[in-house]
């Protein structure tokens, strides 16, 4: 190895690490719940008709219970609502015990008899985010459910019109694929929720079917929209926590005006505010409380089961997981209040602020607040309290008897909760018939709270900074400071839209005195996506915000703003600093999938180099520094670059495929989204030739580690054939592999067919060592010079087998396969999800059907085979070498174009690479 290409692949390698490591830890500490059961966990299986148990057999239904509610529903005689959980890629049913026992418990604390009977579907644990063929089986499975779960409600009075459903990750794209089916109705399903479930795109796309199945349900949801509006689907993210499935992908792809599909992330949700992994938001106990609420809030008093209602649903989803008031929903429409007409507990507030701590002792107190002298001077009126009980806490006077209010208005339906207090905003211009506000501040229970009030200008409220520019790498800092003794400030952070920009925000603050404040609350706001985002600090401190975004800005949208809800007389100074880390990160967030295609990118056109190697000297270089030298950008990025452009033009896209004419996985209506990531394809390019360069290394460390675990076993050769089949081995073993693939299994074919060319260069390998202690040992034959001095670079032992030619040839052999076998590894790698799921499916079906690999395993099958048998000088004598030789740099550049975000089709172009190559060993 060259230092100079170790130091350059050693400092990539350093940079994918460091992705990596921001990627799957540089997040914020697991701040979620545990929910617990209160008692065993039991799952009832639910009987399903002959004809579907015949046809499903991995598959079943089941219902969930715990102890005496179990018993009571052993008969499956079932009143409640029903909700049916849907697990995710190798999710197992028993994951709905989160769900369904917070139901239990919140059903035991209600009158009426009110309560959900909480299903859950088994589906075998299959990889369907890896292997798109047991989607589409999945989905009818889910339809037969469903009418067997209604089924159980027949005895009922008003039996349940429709189920609710609650799908983890794969399970949501299940859910919403129902509605593609021919024979299902609509009307059976009005309500999904889906937990980190990746709607827009596949995480990895690695077989055509899961495209195909994206496709279908996008074009259904997108053609018949207004058919399924009544349908009222929530999707919410897990933040970045959840490095599996990122939550730009959970966004739910809607018509503009569809007000009934809404998407989020799980920090925005109120009284959640952490971010959850992939696993977790399934019994993150704040979420599940959430969901739970918000189902027990949308059944109907009247018929104990879901309201049909959209603008209910509705009402209730937007409650519980968007905007809380900090009260009840059955609470909403009270306007009417009253109120106490004691003078002795009024206060009339001239000041421009309030702040005020309740006594430990019980009293009633209200402030009271002119509007008449500051409407021109004023533009919004701004209220916290840390006082979750009280629900109508700020009050609209519209007739004034004094100090005191007579007639009042409850204002208090605008409140939003944070973290650490409930907030009120409101605009002085819609309260042209409110003459005062009132604020009260009782606390007839005795406990203590702070009341915090004051007017504010929206204009002096709002400052602007430039974010530093992505590859400032931290040295610089845009720096804005709040001198204001306000209580809101709004920081718009300009320049601050694509995904790619990651930032470090430091708040530190200030303060004169040491009496006790309100804790500061940070909110990173998203105007186009909801991903808002809270930190919570103390005053005085300084508080770290990592500003990331899930999605790219559309073109009409605000900027990110940065909302301060700080303590009084305190000074904050905010700073934003480029965090190269967590670029690094978002970049491999975003475009990860990229770097498995410039890595077999760069082991093709290292292959390549070989064969040219061969084609001009007879001999291929050192396997390191044709690895070495596959990256190449200024041969695949420039014609990429071009190919796309040229692509992206109208008259070129009917004769694309229809996932092609697809733009990549960001929000509908963001910012030209094709562009960013041709802009970071370089980086790309050299992280996937570090991983061909280092996992090249690893690969020939293991097969000399091999060798000498094999060697006791073999009889020591000094043959370059070494390994090699015979002609009819070759075609018996190709017909064999290939019939045994399309009976069982593809990847099955390929990986048995890899592992014989492994075993020949173990052989090669084992080869190599023999020669090289055989011709140390050796004597040299000593011939005369002409002077009659003894020349001593005669051969070694006398035999031909025991040359340094000999040797020579078994190391180019060597350095040859030792170049193919990371090339040969890589259809065995994309296989191996269809592998897996074969395996685990083979007590129910030993054929894997549909196959994503069948299509290229036979061809590939041979072409291992044939490439056993190939060495340096066959190829050097082959007639079609030349031709070879020109084909990877096309194919390379092709496949970078085509296969960006469809890495099964990787498969097909080294398919197109080794045939050729396969037929220069017999031609």
């Amino acid at each position: 190895m060259r230092p100079a290409a170790v130091a350059f692949y050693g400092a990539a390698l350093g940079l994918l690490v460091v992705g990596l490591r921001e990627l799957l830890t540089g997040f914020e500490e697991n701040r979620c719940s545990m929910t617990y059961m209160f008692e065993y966990p039991e799952y009832r299986r639910v009987v399903l008709p002959r004809r579907v148990a015949r046809l499903y057999p991995a598959y079943g239904l089941y219902l969930y219970g715990e102890g005496v509610y179990a018993q009571e529903t052993r008969a499956l005689k079932l009143s409640g609502a029903p909700v049916l959980f849907l697990p995710g890629n190798a999710g197992s049913y028993k994951q709905a015990r989160s769900l369904g026992s917070v139901a239990l418990r919140k059903a035991e604390n209600l009158d009426g008899g009110v309560h959900l009977n909480v299903f859950t579907v088994d589906f075998n644990e299959e990889l369907v985010a890896l292997y798109g063929g047991s989607l589409l089986r999945q989905t009818h499975f889910l339809h037969e459910s469903i009418k067997a779960i209604l089924r159980l409600y027949k005895h009922l009075k008003t039996p349940p019109q429709s189920v609710a459903l609650v799908g983890h990750s794969m399970g949501g794209v299940v859910a919403r694929a129902l509605f593609t089916l021919p024979r299902f109705n609509p009307h059976l399903v009005s309500l999904i929720i889906t937990q980190a479930s990746p709607h827009v795109a596949p995480v990895l796309a690695l077989d055509p079917y899961l495209l195909d199945f994206y496709a279908a349900v996008r074009q259904k949801w997108v053609k018949q929209a207004n058919r399924l509006r009544n349908v009222t689907v929530l999707s919410v993210g897990g933040g970045y926590r959840d490095y599996q499935v990122r939550s730009g992908l959970t966004s739910l792809p809607r018509p503009p005006g569809d007000v009934n599909k809404l998407s989020l992330v799980v920090t925005a949700v109120p009284r959640t505010w952490v971010s959850t992994d992939h696993l977790s938001i399934v019994w993150c106990k704040e979420l599940v409380l959430a969901t739970v609420r918000a189902f027990f809030d949308l059944v109907d008093a009247d018929t104990r089961q879901f309201t049909d209602d959209p603008a209910r649903k509705l009402t209730v989803l937007n409650h519980h997981f968007i905007r809380h008031p900090g009260r009840k929903l059955r609470d909403a429409q009270d306007s009417a209040v009253s109120i106490s007409d004691v003078p002795e507990a009024w206060s009339e507030v001239n000041t421009l602020r309030l702040s005020y701590s309740t006594p430990k002792e019980g009293q009633l107190k209200y402030f009271l607040f002119a509007l008449s002298s500051r409407r021109k001077a004023y533009s919004h009126f701004y209220c916290r309290s840390n006082n979750l009980e009280t629900s109508s806490w700020v009050l609209g006077c519209q007739h004034a008897n004094g100090s005191t209010c007579a007639r009042a208005v409850d204002l208090s339906m605008g409140t939003e909760l944070l973290p650490p207090y409930k907030v009120l905003v409101l605009s002085l211009s819609d309260l042209s018939s409110v003459t005062h506000l009132a604020v009260s501040a009782s606390n007839l229970n005795g406990k203590q709270f702070t009341v915090e009030c004051e007017w504010q200008r929206e204009a002096s409220q709002t400052l602007s900074v430039s974010v530093p520019h992505v590859l400032s790498f931290g040295v610089t800092a845009s720096d804005v400071t709040v001198n204001s003794s306000g209580l809101l400030h709004n920081i718009q952070l300009l320049h601050f839209h694509q995904v790619y920009q990651a930032f470090r925000i430091t708040v530190a603050s200030q303060c004169r005195g040491t009496r006790d404040r309100l804790p500061s609350a940070y909110r990173m706001r998203v105007s186009w996506f909801r991903e808002d985002s809270f930190t919570t600090a103390s005053t005085p401190s300084a508080a770290d915000i990592p500003a990331m975004l899930h999605t790219s800005r559309p073109d009409n949208a605000s900027a990110v703003l940065l909302q301060l809800h700080t303590a009084p007389n305190c000074q904050y100074k905010v700073s934003v600093r480029t965090s190269f880390p967590k670029v690094l990160g978002q970049a491999l967030r975003f475009c990860g999938p990229m770097v498995p295609v410039y890595t077999a990118v760069t082991l093709l056109l290292a292959c390549g180099g070989q064969l040219s190697s061969v084609l001009t000297s007879g001999r291929p270089a050192d396997m390191m520094q044709a690895a070495g030298r596959g990256l190449q950008p200024h041969k695949v990025n420039l014609p990429v670059y071009l190919l796309h452009i040229l692509l992206s033009c109208s008259c070129f896209q009917d004769f694309l495929p229809p996932e092609d004419t697809i733009a990549p996985t960001l929000p509908e209506g963001a910012e030209s989204a094709a562009e960013w990531p041709h802009l970071l394809s370089p980086l790309l390019y050299v992280l996937g030739a570090a991983v061909a360069y280092w996992g090249s290394a690893l690969l020939r460390v293991l097969i000399r580690l091999v060798s000498l675990v094999l060697a006791p076993l073999h009889r020591p050769s000094v043959s370059r054939t070494c390994g090699t089949l015979r002609r009819r081995t070759q075609l018996l073993l190709g017909l064999g592999l290939t019939i045994t693939g399309w009976m069982s299994c593809g990847a099955l074919a390929i990986l048995a067919s890899s592992l014989l060319h492994l075993y020949r260069v173990v052989r090669l390998q084992m080869t190599e060592r023999s020669l090289s202690h055989m011709l140390n040992l050796a004597p040299r034959r000593h011939k005369p010079a002409a002077n009659g001095a003894v020349d001593g670079s005669g051969e070694r032992g006398g035999a031909g087998l025991l040359s340094e030619g000999a040797l020579q040839e078994v190391r180019d052999d060597l350095q040859l396969h030792l170049s193919l076998a990371p090339l040969l590894l890589l259809p065995v790698t994309l296989g191996a999800p269809s592998l897996i799921h074969w395996t685990r499916d083979l007590r129910f079906c030993a054929r894997l059907d549909p196959d994503p690999c069948w299509l290229h395993a036979a061809p590939l099958v041979f072409c291992y085979l044939l490439l056993i048998n190939g060495d340096t000088l066959t190829l050097s004598n082959s007639r079609l070498l030349p031709v070879v030789t020109c084909l990877p740099l096309p194919l390379a550049v092709t496949m970078a174009t085509f296969s960006s975000l469809h890495l099964y089709r990787v498969a097909y172009f080294l398919s197109a690479a080794l045939v050729p190559l396969a037929f220069c060993c017999v031609l």
